[in-house]
């Protein structure tokens, strides 16, 4: 009786229901990413996202290989001991920018706690390599914390990405059970020490809730946030990949959501995206262009 209880509490609501559009778009994009042996986020983290995103030519690619060296408890990704480091992946990427004519790629990663750098030179040389095919395309990458090493992060923000995301996936209490090794307070350095070595590039996090925080535990996390000038925040549901992960506690209300997105407003974000099926890369485009929109009207 519990067991059927509990079932019935996880129901996916409707708002949560995903339309399928496997449409050309979305199968040549599929055939190109085999094809130049590329891994994007949208399948390997089962973004519910990827058939309108496809359907529209944008995806998040991936670097570093496909296999994570940390086992985070809400991640579908999988983890062990990576061998895969390709020098001619960035040129890889590029080209496929290229093809697909996107005006805003967002590039991220497994973790790669096995490198010393933690891939660093990898994004660097990636976001090289996109502007030199495309010196008109928005480069946007979502790091990992590279264990704290502030010089990696150094050598990324040199190549002075358009928007440097890095996520702190869940308010402070629950960080240590639903992340693998990673530190709320390393994250919130992070963000920091990237807006001082580079004070114009906006920076971005984001969270996702129904994983047992409570809603005055969000509100610090944008107090935290904002603590470091974080100019960009995306909030969106926890939906859980496999039995073996994380349990859904709670599923929020759209309009929940909209009450997120007014809370983080009067914080002073430039941009909030928060909405059920949001994820870090949703909308990644419009994100930008509001939050630049804000500095320039901030500046006059």
């Amino acid at each position: 009786m519990e067991r059927k209880r509990k079932e019935e509490r996880q129901r996916k609501p409707e708002w949560l229901k995903i339309n399928l559009n496997t449409n050309e778009n979305y199968r040549e994009l599929k055939k190109m990413m085999r094809g130049k042996t590329l891994h994007t986020v949208c399948e390997e983290a089962r973004c519910p996202n990827i058939y309108e995103c496809w359907a529209n030519r944008t995806a998040t690619f991936m670097i570093l290989g496909d296999i994570c060296t940390r086992a985070c408890r809400f991640c579908a990704v999988k983890t062990g001991l990576p061998t895969e480091l390709d020098w001619k992946e960035p040129e890889r990427v590029a080209e496929a920018v290229e093809q697909m004519g996107v005006k805003h790629a967002v590039v991220t990663s497994v973790a790669r706690d096995d490198l010393k750098d933690g891939g660093a030179a990898i994004f660097a040389e990636t976001i090289k390599a996109i502007r030199k095919r495309n010196p008109f395309t928005n480069v946007e990458v979502l790091i990992p914390d590279f264990g704290g090493n502030w010089e990696a992060l150094k050598v990324v923000m040199d190549q002075r990405p358009d928007i440097l995301n890095h996520n702190l996936e869940t308010v402070r209490r629950r960080s240590d059970r639903v992340r693998s090794k990673a530190k709320y307070d390393r994250s919130l350095e992070l963000l920091k020490q990237a807006k001082q070595m580079q004070p114009d590039i906006p920076t971005k996090s984001s969270i996702m809730v129904g994983v047992g925080e409570e809603w005055d535990e969000i509100l610090e996390t944008m107090d935290d946030l904002r603590s470091v000038d974080c100019n960009i925040m995306t909030i969106g549901q926890y939906l859980q990949p496999t039995r073996k992960h994380l349990r859904i506690e709670k599923y929020y209300t759209p309009e929940e959501f909209a009450q997120l997105k007014e809370e983080g407003l009067k914080r002073g974000f430039d941009h909030v995206e928060s909405g059920p099926l949001v994820r870090s890369s949703y909308h990644a485009h419009e994100q930008v262009k509001s939050a630049q929109s804000s500095q320039e009207a901030a500046a006059q």
